[in-house]
């Protein structure tokens, strides 16, 4: 009786995952509407609920809907309120709504962005993309509503502690914000040198050249990192 009531689950089970898996393959092709169209579907399974509700709220940033984000993230927060990653993506997700609402509006979801991500590298000390965020954050909002680079430069150390390049590309980018060029030079180098990635490279070369525009350097630097 088991045993036949075990295959006449199956094909159900493995439908299931096979939506699932098909939903995960348009996600990373960046084919956000057909992987909507698929977890939605299978939104009403039980078997990856939570797994579907956090790609739905991925897509949904993806194509910029932001308040779909914000819900679908509320929903894993307040499950999971011991996950860091779901703190900060709803944080990530109501921080880009602020960005895209007039200022008035902004005003009013900029302390629950703010305390989501410090919720986030509160509950996980080794949490690179929340103290990533509140290095953006902090240098981009005005000091009136709590702005400050001091505060920046906090989260660019704690970043270096776990990751030196980057707490180097952290500081590289406060350095830029503020036009310290030669400054932002010596960390992107330091990064660079660690991780000599394309993300490094990309922040060296466009600062070389379109910030302290030095063409030279920057295609120097381009047929060295290409030779790799």
């Amino acid at each position: 009786m088991i045993r036949t009531l075990f295959f006449m689950l199956f094909p159900v089970l493995l439908f299931s995952q096979s939506n699932f898996e098909k939903g995960e393959r348009y996600f990373l092709e960046n084919n956000y509407e057909e992987a909507k169209k698929v977890f939605e579907k299978e939104l009403k399974s039980t078997n990856y609920y939570y797994q579907v509700i956090e790609y739905l709220g991925d897509i949904s940033c993806g194509l910029q809907d932001w308040d779909t984000g914000i819900k679908y993230f509320e929903i894993l927060k307040d499950k999971f309120p011991n996950k860091a990653n779901y703190h900060y993506k709803y944080g990530g997700a109501l921080g880009m709504k602020a960005k895209s609402v007039n200022k008035f509006a902004a005003l009013r979801m900029i302390d629950d962005v703010e305390a989501s991500f410090l919720k986030a590298t509160e509950l996980d000390k080794k949490h690179i993309e929340s103290r990533w965020a509140l290095v953006i954050f902090y240098v981009e909002i005005p000091a009136i509503i709590g702005g400050s680079e001091k505060k920046s430069q906090r989260f660019a150390n704690e970043l270096m502690a776990i990751s030196k390049v980057d707490g180097y590309l952290a500081k590289g980018y406060i350095d830029v914000y503020f036009e310290r060029y030669n400054n932002a030079l010596v960390n992107f180098m330091n990064a660079h040198k660690i991780g000599n990635s394309k993300t490094t490279f990309q922040k060296l070369y466009d600062l070389l050249l379109n910030k302290m525009g030095d063409k030279s350097k920057a295609e120097e630097l381009k047929k060295e990192f290409n030779k790799i």
